[in-house]
């Protein structure tokens, strides 16, 4: 249920003519058609102007985070100026969502990706498929590149039981070596120093 932009208060201007009911209440029906909660509307002003055979409707909207849209249309009518004016005015409104979402979306070369290789015996690759009895059974390898830590040793005990790897490979920053720590069966940690 939307509850953002519902009722936000609305200033109509009318130059050189009345401001009709009808008008001002199409205005705040089409207003309160603009139902995106982002960015929240805090005050809606809408300027309607007309001059000889030209109706000019310019609506401006205040927002939160100091974000204003405003639109303006010209056209014969003035309800169709109104109407094209909202419908700029809900494009900018979802161009400005969509670009703060992009914004926020992790880039491709951010994430990893990883590809299992297979990789198959020498003798196994020298065989005709009509020699072969059976497929091949390939040896998986799985390739990750971390990032070394410098961490002591009880922080990485720690980080290994946060995380699901079965080791952890980081520099002791007491001793500035390379080491691994790691589950053994029983339950308690050992470290290898390569």
């Amino acid at each position: 249920m939307q509850t953002k932009n519902v009722d936000p208060p609305i200033n109509i201007v009318v130059r050189h003519e009345t401001v009709t009911d009808a008008i001002r209440e199409f205005v705040k029906k089409k207003i309160g058609t603009l139902h995106l909660d982002y960015p929240r509307i805090i005050e809606a002003r809408a300027v309607l102007d007309v001059k000889k055979n030209r109706h000019v409707a310019e609506i401006i909207l205040f927002c939160a985070n100091h974000i204003t849209i405003d639109a303006s249309t010209e056209g014969p009518d003035m309800y169709a100026a109104i109407d094209e004016t909202i419908a700029k005015i809900a494009r900018r409104m979802r161009k400005h969502k969509t670009r703060l979402l992009k914004k926020y979306r992790t880039k491709p070369e951010d994430t990893i990706k990883h590809l299992d290789e297979k990789v198959f015996a020498q003798d196994i690759l020298d065989t005709h498929p009509e020699e072969a009895a059976a497929d091949p059974e390939p040896m998986i390898i799985h390739r990750e590149g971390v990032k070394l830590k410098k961490l002591f040793k009880e922080e990485a005990i720690m980080e290994l039981e946060l995380s699901d790897k079965p080791f952890l490979v980081y520099t002791n920053a007491r001793r500035d070596v390379l080491q691994i720590v790691y589950r053994r069966s029983d339950g308690d940690y050992a470290v290898i120093e390569p």
